[in-house]
């Protein structure tokens, strides 16, 4: 395949911080790739350097002719008072039935084409975005966190999109969930370096940890090798008869090497208060409206949420998951009804943007300490503001110095050193690293007390939430099921309504279908997406089959045991043999999809 872009050997420096360091890869035609690393890496840096926005100080991008690059904007391209189709049609050059055709794909229709575009919600407006990106007809596309802000429906459809595209696409995201669903390789951009991997993110993270754990297996081998050779020479070197012996040893010695393994860069690490365990009800509302005077969210709401559980609050952006919340935790009056908290109910509350709100000319110990628990000790509070990654000066330093993650990350310590056994968390993941929301999850699955969150992340929804509430058209639901069942059931939703966004060429103008015809493509686009997955699964398995084969053949090159080697010999045999079926079942299954011509 042709590499459309190439990275060779490029150089990125801000201030004293290396953002890259001789970092190179192709990106080739038809290849989907996920981009991950920590904050501040260097991933959008490189974004930039791709679309000529940002000068790298040595190495060059070099581009193909042919290349035809859509990137999904993430500043606001619209003008005032500018209308969704006025906007297609200025950004395209193409014309307003075009524009309608297109946007329709994104359930964009009717109505809301001649609405203005900055009054659509964040989701909203990123499928008029990713509209404007398909009717220039990309054969790469370049998505910068697509997923940021986004409801699950929305995601969804970007999903499916992504995995009709014809072209090649680089997605860099913090949501693994949607990499995993979305990219056949993985591209890690990691203290200045470029590495690719054919592979999903999570075979590419576990292949990762087995060679981190292998080399330190290796290491802790040779250290011992190392100590023996060094006890000889120690004991022989001045004896006549045994100098020589010693000096061999010593040359021995200096042939061994240990194999450098890059230290884990510091992450946060979450504990949650340790709270009584509780049953029964924790919160119930019957027949309550929510919103505002001059707009009603919902009525008729009624909830009754038990101890202990973990509901996930979803639904699109702007149906009003924050106004329930709020309505919760007594920021806003419910409009009828009431909210009825129980015993013993402590509610700590982690709002978006709080961080904003913090105190400035406080230090980070001050802040911890006014939001701790009275009987939290000085020591518990630097021990927790270590544990979020303030440790010595930073514990000192002025909140307004901090960066918008470091301050998201005190608001979580703060709130979690109060010790509530109720925690209302709305989109917790936002300006943490992937790394900290991790943590958050394995903290909240311990946890004793009641959550009731919000969350665009559907690793964090997917991992806390064992109930589901959805605010949807003026009505609150909770479904009993967790967050697998109900993306299910939205999935079922969709494909019944269409089957989201088709990509590739436009289809010309005169080009009609009939209902039946719809249907048959639902149909085989349905099994189309079937077996793009079951390529994946192969590629994964062809990954890891193929790294199992070169460690057994580094092995057998360094055996001199006939007995052991003859094993060895056989159990390469037989993984080169997995190998060769898989990679035909993978040539079979790739020349059907070309024979669709879809892949």
């Amino acid at each position: 395949m042709t590499p459309l872009i190439q990275i060779q050997n490029a150089v990125k420096r801000f201030g004293h911080k290396v953002l890259l360091d001789g970092a190179s890869v192709s990106l080739v035609e038809g290849q989907k790739v996920g981009m991950i690393g920590r904050n501040g890496a260097g991933k959008s840096t490189l974004c930039r350097a791709i679309l000529g926005d940002e000068d790298l100080e040595k190495g060059e991008v070099v581009l193909h002719p042919k290349l035809r690059l859509g990137y999904l904007r993430q500043h606001d391209p619209f003008q005032d008072g500018e209308t969704v189709v006025g906007f297609l049609m200025r950004d395209s050059g193409q014309p307003d039935w075009k524009c309608g055709e297109i946007a329709g794909q994104f359930e964009i229709k009717g109505a809301m084409l001649e609405t203005p575009v900055r009054q659509l919600s964040g989701g909203w407006q990123t499928r008029v975005k990713l509209t404007a990106l398909l009717l220039h007809d990309p054969n790469y596309l370049l998505l910068d966190e697509p997923t940021n802000f986004l409801d699950l429906r929305t995601q969804m459809l970007l999903e499916r999109f992504l995995l009709d595209f014809r072209g090649g696409v680089m997605v860099v995201s913090h949501d693994r969930a949607f990499l995993k669903q979305t990219c056949t390789h993985t591209l890690e951009l990691s203290r200045g370096k470029l590495q690719m991997f054919p592979g999903d993110v999570d075979a590419y993270l576990v292949v990762q940890e087995e060679r981190k754990e292998h080399d330190q297996r290796v290491n802790a081998a040779t250290r011992a090798k190392q100590k023996q050779l060094q006890r000889f020479i120690e004991k022989n070197r001045a004896q006549a008869n045994t100098a020589s012996q010693a000096r061999s040893k010593a040359k021995q010695l200096d042939r061994l090497q240990l194999i450098e393994i890059e230290e884990d860069e510091a992450s946060a690490y979450v504990r949650v208060p340790l709270v009584e365990k509780r049953k029964g009800t924790v919160v119930r509302c019957d027949k309550m409206t929510i919103g505002y005077p001059a707009k009603k969210i919902a009525d008729e709401v009624t909830l009754d949420i038990e101890h202990g559980g973990r509901i996930g609050v979803v639904g699109d952006n702007g149906q009003g998951k924050t106004t329930l919340l709020r309505t919760l935790v007594g920021s806003i009056d419910p409009l009828e009804g009431d909210v009825k908290w129980g015993h013993h109910a402590d509610v700590g509350v982690y709002a978006q943007h709080v961080y904003t709100t913090l105190p400035g000319n406080e230090t980070v110990e001050e802040y911890l300490r006014t939001a701790a628990d009275p009987d939290v000790s000085t020591q518990q509070v630097l021990n927790v503001a270590g544990s979020f990654l303030f440790r010595g000066d930073d514990a000192r330093k002025k909140i307004k110095v901090l960066s918008g993650g470091e301050r998201a990350r005190l608001c979580l310590a703060g709130l979690l050193l109060g010790k509530h056994n109720v925690l209302i968390l709305d989109e917790p993941g936002n300006h943490l690293d992937v790394e900290t929301v991790e943590s958050l999850v394995r903290a909240l699955e311990t946890y004793n007390g009641t959550v009731i969150f919000t969350s665009h992340d559907r690793y964090f929804m997917k991992s806390v939430a064992t109930n589901i509430v959805e605010v949807r058209d003026g009505r609150v639901i909770h479904f009993p099921d967790d967050y697998d069942h109900y993306v299910y059931r939205l999935n079922q939703e969709i494909e019944e309504e269409g089957g989201g966004p088709k990509t590739g060429k436009m289809p010309a103008s005169g080009d009609h279908h009939s209902g039946g015809d719809k249907s048959d493509r639902r149909d085989r686009n349905k099994q189309l997406r079937t077996m793009r997955k079951d390529l994946k699964k192969i590629e994964t398995k062809i990954a890891e089959i193929d790294g199992e084969k070169k460690a057994i053949n580094d092995k057998l090159m360094k055996l001199t045991d006939p007995i052991e080697a003859q094993k060895t010999h056989d159990q390469l045999l037989a993984v080169t043999q997995e190998l060769e079926q898989l990679e035909e079942q993978w040539l079979e299954l790739n020349e059907e999809l070309m024979e669709h011509d879809e892949y």
